[in-house]
């Protein structure tokens, strides 16, 4: 019998309110968003929104406002925000005015039913619950998720009273989920089950009944072993992340799967990655190729090995458009996701497999600092990790079988995609197929596909007048019909007869290698100068994609957004993505952009090279304004000021490190193209103000590529303070390598380059180098020496952020000799200066240190607070990196305080992190605690693993005290003498 569901709330006249937390923070009054003014108003809305129609205490939203340091007049700040909201409530709709409301003690926000996301929600769970029917129950659970738009309050950093409240609307979500799979299942819907279920366990990998499911569903699709497959993925997720073996349930559905085919072992990644282009809407024709091509790459299901296909063909004939299109058509059969690399090998520099081979890594999960440096290691990494994988990889543009080679998998049932302007005869156990032109019938269905069917219809002979011309080749084909598409007012008759200039025509459209520039050609001749201008420009700055303000640069214009629109149209420009801020990208291909600059050949070598520079200076321009408003203030010079303005573009997004993200491939491209045009100054300069984001998001290999690149441009100058710049970045990546030598080195010649152009602030940054190198090395005297030294030059340079920064280093060697006392002076010295300019990073590693000092003396629940605070401001300014390394404070003090389950969680995840970063000395330590919590939970086995690691690394780095204390606890429970190396984890 159905159960009757809750009432609907009566519908009110008036304008409809709408107060959302599953997301970020929104208010809007009949769909049109409310503007609540900065953080702090809309962290107290959060507050109160958090628990509708409850007074919250003024106490509590003092301690969400300002956790842990509210100022005096925190009372009545909070009343100037509440003043605040009701204004621009009431602006937005008069009946909104009273919704806030003092009470006693506190304020309490008015809520009516249907109004707050996530009231609306629950009572959305209660109405499925209610029903009998699955079919309606899983359309009321879809409406109830539909109100979900991101994590709770996703905009706002979260406070420690809304943990419950947040934790319980998660887990019901999460619920939701759950009960919708199992109705998918049981209504039989296996295929849009597994679609959910790896979208579930993308967020929540540690959820075995989840894998139980998602192996349930995939054997009902009859894909057997992509479910024993995923129950590997399982069995590897809960080993590394929580040293255990599956459940019970788990496992009894891994016996009921009969098949005698044994799983692959698979990293952690059950969410399948598509890096395909667009699959262009009006591809036409290729009928037999395509049918061809999938069954070649099905083959690798069904005879479980690598399928490889080489496209050949004339330049423009469609190779990557045909080899896009199988690729897309076949997501299906691979189901562990699409990758496409360009390997440029019409380009007069093809790319390297080395130099690819990173970025294929990086898309199957192999972060920088595990990166192999050799070819052939990095080969056969690509190769282990495709070796259980179902994967199509499409190599466009390759030049030759060496540079493919070493990208192919050598087992599994992945399939590649390898185009090419030649044929590849020496390519072991490849299959080639050559792609021709288009038979007349269609070319001309791409015709009208492009220019509309009635208008070809409509001039039969002009339309076959232009594919002759064509020679039914789909570049030309493309070109003309974009001309026509734009121009709706010409005839086809008209552009037919464009094309009849026979000496045109016959150098243009003939079959052959000389087809694509023909075409290129034609469409060069038909651009308004200003367009072909830019084109010229663009073909100088080799294979990058760029931003549509580059096209302004290069005519040294502020908007050129008509130009743009003219490049795109006769599809001598194409975009091929919006970046990760939305924004367009645009890129020549390789064979247009040789051509550009050919014709850019014929110009005065200064018009050329005042192009280049333009381009160089906006990316320069907009780099150090990115660097000057990133929300961590980095510890590091990332400017100077130039003799002369430079070139400027638009502005940036509001989030800086969103353009850094956008723009890091190009940006490394550009310090290239900068040192080989001779443009020292902007090589090292780019490079310096790049060198923040590098740190943020440990880019390493581009930090290291980029500054030897700028260290050489700096030196030809010659150029002291940019050497001294570089020289300092460069050993702080030594540091981070655990390079002390190297990084003792570097430090001490930008040291003498800052002193000798009077630059006290780049000495004082140099010189915290040296402490830090020192003080790892034992030298603590020294160290001192260096960091009151530093102390004495920000001083003198008024650099309050570096005065906080080394009295925090200060502090770390009293700690290191045990002298709290002047430690925790040290750290509060800091932690107050660094409160008092606003430097939020700063103040959370003040805290961090506090809460070792803490953790040191014993004082463990001091320790828990400082370092939940800390935590708290490094999630807030999106520190990752750091948020491992205090998560590993944290551990190590869940490990003293006994709560051996929380800290084996927040070790495993520090020592992730650690590796990605390649900071080995951090990657011990959190090896070594990971080793004494196996041991008081009994496993010695697993606990002897992780202490060889530790100790391995220690020797590595060759810190004989670790090593001998490693060595004798590693003989304690019951390893060998000691002598290991790093193969024994």
């Amino acid at each position: 019998m159905e159960l009757a569901a809750s009432p609907p709330t009566p519908i009110r006249s008036g304008p409809v309110i709408s107060f959302r937390i599953l997301g970020p923070l929104e208010v809007a009054v009949s769909g049109h968003p409310v503007a609540l003014g900065g953080p702090k108003p809309r962290l107290l809305l959060a507050a109160l929104l958090v628990q509708p129609n409850v007074v919250v205490s003024t106490d509590a939203l003092v301690e969400v406002l300002w956790p842990g340091s509210a100022p005096r007049s925190a009372a009545a700040n909070v009343r100037t925000y509440v003043h605040s909201l009701r204004r621009r409530l009431t602006e937005a709709d008069s009946s909104l005015a009273e919704r806030i409301q003092g009470r006693t003690g506190g304020y309490v926000v008015t809520v009516e039913p249907g109004e707050l996301d996530s009231t609306v929600f629950e009572q959305r769970l209660t109405d499925a619950d209610g029903l009998s029917d699955p079919h309606a129950a899983l359309a009321a659970l879809g409406e109830a998720l539909a109100v979900w738009r991101g994590q709770v309050l996703e905009d706002l950093p979260h406070n420690h009273t809304w943990t419950s409240a947040i934790a319980r609307l998660t887990e019901l979500r999460l619920a939701a989920q759950e009960q919708r799979i199992r109705l998918r299942i049981g209504l039989e819907e296996h295929a849009d089950a597994v679609v959910e279920l790896r979208a579930l366990l993308a967020d929540h990998p540690l959820r075995e009944e989840l894998w139980q499911q998602l192996i349930l569903a995939l054997d009902a699709c009859g894909r057997r072993t992509e479910a024993l497959t995923a129950y590997t993925q399982a069995e590897r997720v809960l080993r590394e992340e929580l040293g255990a073996e599956p459940g019970a349930p788990l496992r009894q559905v891994r016996a009921q799967l009969t098949t005698a085919a044994e799983p692959q072992q698979l990293p952690a990644n059950p969410v399948p990655m598509c890096q395909l282009p667009l699959d262009l809407p009006d591809f036409t024709g290729r009928e037999d190729l395509v049918a061809e091509l999938v069954r070649l790459l099905e083959g690798s299901r069904s005879a479980d090995r690598p399928a490889v296909v080489v496209l050949s063909g004339a330049p423009g004939v469609g190779k990557s458009s045909l080899a896009v299109r199988v690729a897309h058509a076949m997501r299906a059969e691979f189901p562990d996701g699409q990758l496409h690399i360009d390997l440029r090998g019409t380009a007069e520099s093809p790319r390297r497999p080395l130099d690819v081979l990173p970025e294929l890594l990086r898309a199957l999960g192999v972060p920088d600092s595990a990166m192999p440096r050799q070819l052939d290691e990095r080969s056969a990494l690509l190769r282990a990790r495709l070796a259980g994988r179902r994967l199509c990889v499409v190599l466009d543009d390759a030049g030759s079988a060496a540079q493919v080679r070493p990208l192919l998998p050598g087992a599994g049932a992945s399939a590649v995609l390898v185009t090419s302007r030649v044929r590849m005869p020496d390519l072991e156990g490849a299959r080639s197929l050559d792609v021709e032109v288009l038979p007349e019938d269609e070319a001309a269905k791409l015709l009208a596909a492009i220019v509309g069917e009635a208008r070809v219809a409509a001039e039969p002979e002009g339309a076959a007048a232009i594919l002759r011309a064509c020679g039914c080749l789909p570049l030309a084909i493309r070109v003309a019909g974009a001309r026509l598409s734009h121009r709706p007012h010409w005839t086809l008759a008209r552009l037919a007869d464009r094309l009849s200039d026979e000496h045109r025509r016959l150098d243009e459209l003939r079959v052959g290698d000389l087809a694509v520039r023909a075409s290129v050609t034609l469409s060069y001749d038909q651009l308004p100068g200003s367009a072909a201008r830019a084109f010229r420009g663009l073909g100088l700055l080799g294979p990058v994609q760029f931003p549509g303000w580059v096209v302004g640069a290069v005519l040294d214009r502020a908007d050129a957004e008509d130009v743009l629109d003219v490049l795109v149209d006769a599809h001598l420009v194409e975009m091929v993505s919006a970046d990760v801020g939305g924004q367009p990208r645009y890129r020549l291909h390789d064979l247009l952009r040789v051509y550009a600059a050919e014709q850019a050949e014929l110009e005065p070598l200064d018009e050329r090279r005042a192009r280049v520079r333009r381009v160089l200076e906006g990316y320069l321009s907009l780099a150090v304004e990115a660097a000057e408003r990133m929300p961590i203030h980095f510890f590091g010079v990332t400017s100077v000021p130039t003799e002369a303005a430079l070139w400027r573009p638009g502005g940036l997004p509001a989030e800086p490190s969103t353009w850094f993200e956008a723009e890091l491939r190009t940006a490394v491209a550009m310090v290239e193209l900068a040192a080989a045009w001779g443009f020292d100054d902007l090589a090292w300069r780019l490079t310096a103000a790049f060198t923040p984001y590098f740190d943020l998001r440990g880019h390493h290999d581009d930090w290291q590529r980029t500054h030897e690149i700028a260290l050489a441009a700096a030196r030809r100058s010659p150029d002291r303070h940019g050497q001294a710049i570089v020289l300092r970045n460069l050993g702080q990546i030594d540091l981070y390598r655990d390079a002390y030598d190297e990084a003792l080195d570097a430090f001490k010649q930008s040291l003498r380059l800052f002193r000798e152009v009077g630059d006290d602030r780049g000495a004082g940054i140099s010189l915290a180098g040296l402490g830090t190198v020192r003080r790892v090395a034992g030298e603590n005297e020294r160290a001192l020496d260096h960091c009151h030294e530093a102390l004495e030059l920000f001083a003198r340079a008024g650099d309050r952020h570096g005065e906080a920064v080394v009295r925090i280093a200060v502090g770390t060697v009293w700690l290191a000799q045990n002298c709290y006392a002047t430690a925790g002076r040290w750290f509060t010295d800091a932690y107050e200066l660094s409160a008092g300019i606003g430097d939020r990073h700063r103040e959370a590693h003040a805290l961090q240190r506090l809460a070792l000092l803490h953790q040191s003396r014993g004082n463990l629940g001091e320790a828990r607070q400082e370092l939940d605070r800390a935590i708290a401001i490094f999630d807030e300014l999106g520190d990752d990196h750091c948020v491992g390394y205090a998560h590993q404070s944290l551990g190590r003090l869940y490990l003293a305080s006994g709560d051996l389950a929380h800290a084996r969680l927040l070790l495993v995840n520090s020592l992730s992190v650690h590796q990605r970063n390649g900071d080995r000395r951090s990657e011990a330590e959190a090896a070594e605690l990971l080793g004494e919590l196996h041991e008081r939970l009994g496993q010695r086995d697993k606990a002897r693993e992780y202490v060889v690691r530790s100790l391995g690394i220690w020797r590595e780095l060759q810190v004989a005290k670790q090593e001998e204390a490693l060595a004798d606890r590693l003989r304690a429970l019951g390893g060998d003498d000691g002598r290991v190396s790093l193969s024994g984890a």
